[in-house]
């Protein structure tokens, strides 16, 4: 039973989403500080648990009053307060280092929290911005200043692998700098309750090779990509015909909407739903028919009265656009 305990408990340190499987400058530093937190909590109990012990197992005839005295002061005070300082200490001495600024010219990248999905834009090396939802790519080995907002209520953007965790507050604006040290896919999330849909506010976080994000970075910044096949003909038709162009925007239409998601590239990214439903043959069916019922709470309405031809279509136009 020990070994199997011991098992889950080493299987949970690592994944997408594990903040003891560091793949970031700054959550190296954290992991560090929490197996040495975790070892002096290790000393504090152990040493008590034997002074407990000791002081069942020994007659009390046989202590003194000083003795007594010394025992509980010394191991009983004196011992956690000089293990506890000296955790303090070290992790205090970590945060100059974790609160400073990207350096100039670095990536910086917006990102807005709302009930209950990511909006995400990207500073533009030319100049101006791109924006993308529920997604997150960066480069390796290079640091990266996140500028946080909310506008609804207060949320907390996470990324256990690369770093700490930074509040996001409505009126206000909070910067995360990551540092990310190998290349991967993690899980972002939100790590503040923010109401009913807060369990299915997550995010895909993609860090590349330099050259390969410069080249998908320029790629996001273009228009909608054209298309000829007739079925996302009738696609882009039935997406206007229904209002989808009243809350989402598709750079290079007329669709201009920004009350959800950019959906100007949706076909290339790896979810949908803010990391809700994997992006793959059906997904987009799956999502337009039964977005109540995948994500309770959701503003977006289910639009389970459309024929299946028209979902197959608007299915067919999302998918290319990539």
């Amino acid at each position: 039973m020990l070994v199997g305990a011991s098992a889950l408990c080493l299987v949970g340190c690592a994944g997408q989403q594990s903040a003891l499987d560091p793949a970031g400058r700054d959550a190296e530093r954290i992991a560090h500080l929490f197996w040495w937190m975790a070892s002096g909590a290790a000393i504090i109990w152990i040493a008590v648990a034997c002074l407990t012990f000791y002081s069942i197992r020994r007659p009390t005839a046989a202590m003194s009053a000083r003795q007594a005295r010394l025992f509980i002061i010394g191991g009983g005070a004196l011992m956690p307060t000089l293990v506890l300082a000296g955790l303090l200490i070290y992790g205090l001495a970590l945060l100059p280092e974790l609160l400073a600024p990207a350096p100039e010219g670095s990536l910086r990248i917006k990102v807005a929290a709302e009930q209950w999905w990511w909006r995400v834009r990207y500073r533009l090396p030319e100049g101006g911005e791109t924006e993308l939802a529920n997604e997150i790519r960066i480069p390796v080995g290079e640091p990266v200043e996140f500028e946080l907002e909310s506008h609804d209520v207060i949320h907390s953007f996470w990324i256990p692998a690369l770093g700490g965790k930074m509040d996001m507050i409505p009126g206000r604006k909070t910067r995360l700098v990551l540092h990310p040290t190998r290349t991967g896919v993690f899980r972002g999330v939100c790590a503040e309750y923010c109401g009913v849909a807060h369990a299915l506010m997550a995010f895909d976080v993609v860090v590349m090779e330099t050259e390969e994000f410069t080249s998908w970075l320029n790629q996001q910044s273009q228009p909608a990509a054209e298309t000829t096949e007739p079925s996302a003909l009738h696609g882009r038709e039935f997406f206007f015909a229904n209002g989808c162009s009243a809350c989402h925007a598709i750079r290079g239409t007329t669709a201009d909407g920004i009350v959800g998601p950019d959906l100007t590239h949706v076909g290339s990214r790896m979810s949908l739903g803010a990391g809700t439903v994997p992006n793959e043959p059906g997904a987009f069916i799956r999502w337009i028919q039964q977005t109540d019922k995948i994500k309770p709470g959701v503003h977006m309405p289910h639009f389970r009265m459309l024929p299946p031809e028209e979902l197959h279509a608007l299915e067919a136009y999302l998918e290319s656009l990539k």
